[in-house]
């Protein structure tokens, strides 16, 4: 993964690992005798090109200690996958888990890499009877695949998309479940969860999650915190943000430092009154 490994304009990530997990999270390593938080997520929470993500700064303001578990473009699986993160979520005092789009996990129509979610591996039986003309060996990543999908037949596509929404709603589920301390929900985006567009477009993050499946879940958490930044909020912190030339498109795409230093204020407000 390239981002792990400096270059130049690029952030030195330390990447460590904890116990016997086979993931690479973002350093430096956090010694997690006393209380901690854990921080569950994909790339927002990993805060790819980011000096000080979100949860390096509540650590900060809230003075404990946090443990950033962030995976560049996770989704449920990794974690669901790893015993290690599963028993650092166990023995923190709250887990924050930031809500990961609904392409990068399996599914009943294809499955995913168990570490590195966005890669696709294989379609199922089911839809490659639904798609006859497609050609899955042409795929390597989830967005590239529903794109082709959506392209070659709307129709098919709604009956996709519905099926990675109820996913995820039982992956969420069990998910949570899995986590017996409190846990606190993050939305993280450019768009609220109410926004029916911005919800049910490919390029949208996270993707397809809308504000019904989170009210699924809500029962489960103890509180959800939302974060939309605004485009000037965006804007500002692209030109804040470190990162090699080359990878300028995709520093494009994140929500920035200034969406991570509010995101910070909300969740410290949260978390204080969860910690009492």
């Amino acid at each position: 993964m390239a981002y792990q490994y400096p270059s130049e304009g690029a952030l030195n990530y330390f990447p460590c690992r904890y116990g016997k997990s086979k993931l690479l999270f973002r350093g430096p390593q956090k010694d997690l005798r006393d209380d901690y938080i854990a921080f569950l997520g994909g790339t927002e929470t990993y805060g790819k090109y980011v000096e000080t993500p979100f949860c390096d700064l509540v650590s900060t303001g809230a003075e404990i200690t946090t443990v950033n578990l962030g995976c560049v473009n996770a989704g449920t699986d990794v974690f669901l996958n790893d015993e290690t993160v599963m028993d650092l979520c166990e023995h923190s005092k709250v887990t924050v888990l930031q809500i990961s789009g609904a392409q990068n996990m399996s599914n009943r129509f294809y499955a995913v890499h168990p570490r590195r979610n966005d890669r696709f591996l294989r379609a199922s039986t089911l839809l490659k009877t639904i798609y006859r003309e497609i050609d899955f060996t042409d795929f390597n990543f989830t967005r590239h695949l529903l794109s082709a999908l959506e392209t070659a037949s709307v129709e098919k596509f709604a009956m996709v998309r519905q099926e990675l929404k109820d996913a995820w709603v039982a992956r969420m589920r069990t998910m949570v479940q899995r986590i017996p301390g409190h846990v606190v929900l993050l939305w993280m985006s450019d768009h609220t969860p109410d926004d029916a567009v911005a919800t049910n477009v490919i390029q949208s993050d996270p993707l397809f999650v809308d504000r019904s499946m989170i009210e699924e879940i809500r029962p489960l958490v103890k509180d959800i915190v939302e974060i939309v930044g605004t485009p000037e909020e965006i804007r500002q912190g692209y030109d804040l943000m470190s990162y090699p030339d080359l990878d300028a498109p995709v520093a494009k795409e994140m929500l920035g430092p200034m969406v991570h230093a509010r995101a910070a204020t909300e969740l410290q407000a949260a978390l204080s009154g969860i910690r009492k």
